[in-house]
């Protein structure tokens, strides 16, 4: 999905003020410009949402720009959009239900990868990543955001 992140910035850019952060992980697929001075954002996307950076946000570990991001939206109370891309493998972890229900809990709203739909996401079948990136539809992510 970060190489979906150019898609995703130029959906919001008409209706919002946007700033780009990107993962160490990230940067390698993702070619977005980033603002090196960044206010503190109304609202957030997390688009994709790894198993990782999920799991370091709920711990509260801010060792990232992105999961520093996070950690302060939730602890700020500002509306979180995130979009999971995990795979099936991970998804099984046993610490990702309660990653999952902790996100919700913190008023997270969650986009599946697969359908684009808002509530309850799922894996993506180890292997078929690329073409789940694909399909997403970007415009299901501002209307997430309502």
């Amino acid at each position: 999905m970060a190489s979906r992140a150019a898609d995703v910035r130029d959906s919001l850019v008409d209706r919002w003020s946007v700033s780009v952060v990107v993962s160490g992980a990230a940067g390698q697929w993702c070619a977005v410009p980033t603002t090196v001075e960044r206010p503190r954002p109304d609202t957030v996307v997390a688009c994709p949402l790894t198993f990782n950076s999920a799991d370091k946000v709920v711990a509260g570990i801010m060792d990232t720009p992105a999961t520093g991001v996070l950690c302060d939206a939730i602890g700020a109370g500002a509306p979180i959009v995130a979009v999971p891309m995990v795979n099936d493998r991970l998804w099984g972890h046993p610490v990702w239900a309660s990653t999952l229900r902790d996100l919700r809990a913190a008023g997270v709203r969650m986009i599946d990868v697969r359908t684009g739909e808002v509530g309850t996401p799922r894996a993506v079948v180890s292997g078929t990543g690329p073409d789940v990136v694909g399909a997403f539809q970007v415009s299901r992510v501002i209307d997430a955001l309502g």
